[in-house]
């Protein structure tokens, strides 16, 4: 990686987003910080951690999402060979590249989908929320179950987070790197947005790019200023950028009793309205490159592929898709940014295995919030999740507890065991 363009990368992202990163939300969360520097309540993180000088290389990576999607972002760390792990090389030694590492991951599943916060205006209370993921991987406090009688804080705090979740990275990655920098401390900091749009640099020249998405990621707009800057940077720039965002794919995917379309039926229509709005959009060149832009999506890149592939077969879309489609799974590219991140600011773990020490947790409605609402099953009311206003980080509305295998929904259960092997494995009982 060629450390010059990331840092230009980084500014360009910065200076599309449509906030200041340093503003009164970063503010509100700093003085809450400050408030309690020990981490002993919630929202907060234990600062001693990452006090000057300290070695923090051989602390866990932090990996997040809205809910269950960023384990297929997990599941790519995991299994990753691309370096060589002795001289860093390039190309595989038949070793995972982090196969030293510990990671702890959370899914924020009581507060998603994080999409549907920019539809209902609600964009900076998205953004504290993601900044809370990002102190809650930072610090040490957690929840032993919902009813438990208060929390533990014993769970190590993390050198790197990964924000795996294709939202969360356009609306809070610019707002996580402003914290770090504020707070002064030595984290590293990858989302899948950027890492995504550089391995298209790797793809064929010729051709449009198409990106699927979620609603709420295609509104941020991130993508297609992402693929610009980067392919601009690289002397590509013109390149035709088409987004088109499913409503339910995601949560069709994951088996959401919400969403009973069937997955072929929705990934045929999601597809359609790709093609259709690549067309309306009067570009002569075919869709060739497809950026799965949610992470759910590369769970179903056959069906996806064989949807173009069946769409092609209709004359009057033919000459808007390519007979080879090429993905781009921002997961596996995150992967590749990690590793050339540690590397480069010496933080990989070296000589040691992680066999058991990674990490899951998942958030929950906090039952004994009086400020709460609910519904009959225990999950966050709708309208009380989506009227929300910042400011009430002394309001603990949801609780982060561990995720085990028997504590998933059971079709979620059955994708990650058929679908993500490596996290199965990993993932407690």
């Amino acid at each position: 990686m060629n450390p010059i363009l990331s840092r230009l990368l980084v500014l360009a992202l910065a200076t599309a987003a449509p906030w200041a990163a340093a503003d009164s939300l970063l503010s509100a969360v700093s003085t809450h910080l400050k408030a309690d520097p020990g981490g002993k309540s919630a929202f907060t993180f234990d600062s001693s951690s990452f006090a000057t000088g300290a070695d923090v290389s051989g602390l866990p990576i932090g990996v997040f999402d809205s809910g269950i999607g960023g384990l297929t972002v997990l599941e790519a760390l995991l299994t990753a060979d691309v370096f060589h792990n002795d001289d860093l090389k390039p190309g595989a030694d038949g070793r995972p590249d982090f196969e030293d590492e510990s990671f702890i991951y959370l899914g924020d599943q009581a507060n998603m989908p994080y999409g549907n916060y920019s539809a209902v205006g609600k964009v900076d209370y998205l953004r504290e929320l993601i900044l809370k993921d990002a102190v809650f991987l930072l610090g040490r406090r957690f929840w032993p179950s919902a009813d438990a009688a208060g929390p533990r804080h014993d769970k190590p705090p993390v050198k790197a987070i990964v924000i795996a979740c294709n939202t969360a990275t356009a609306y809070g990655l610019a707002d996580i790197r402003a914290a770090v920098q504020a707070w002064g401390i030595p984290v590293i900091v990858v989302g899948v947005v950027e890492a995504g749009a550089r391995g298209l640099l790797k793809a064929s020249e010729d051709g449009a790019i198409g990106v699927l998405a979620t609603v709420g990621t295609c509104a941020s707009e991130v993508y297609p200023k992402t693929i610009q800057s980067t392919l601009g940077l690289a002397g590509r720039s013109g390149v035709p950028v088409t987004q088109f965002g499913s409503k339910n794919l995601a949560g069709v995917i994951e088996g959401d009793p919400a969403y009973p379309t069937p997955v072929a039926e929705q990934i045929a229509a999601d597809v359609r309205g790709l093609v259709e709005a690549h067309r309306a959009a009067g570009s002569a060149a075919p869709l060739k490159k497809v950026m799965l832009g949610c992470t759910h999506f590369p769970l179903v890149i056959r069906e996806i592929d064989a949807a173009f592939a069946k769409l092609r077969e209709e004359p009057e879309l033919a000459p808007w898709i390519a007979e080879v489609r090429e993905f781009v799974n921002p997961a596996e590219w995150t992967a590749r940014e990690l590793f050339g991140e540690l590397a480069q600011a010496r933080l990989r773990r070296k000589g040691y295995t992680a066999a058991g020490e990674h990490r899951f947790f998942i958030s929950v409605a906090n039952p004994r919030c009086a400020d709460a609402k609910f519904t009959t099953t225990g999950v966050l009311d709708h309208d009380y999740k989506y009227g929300r206003e910042t400011g009430h980080l002394d309001i603990e509305d949801t609780l982060v507890v561990p995720m085990t295998r028997s504590g998933l929904p059971e079709v979620s259960r059955r994708l990650v065991e058929t679908k993500l092997p490596a996290v199965w494995q990993r993932l407690p009982e």
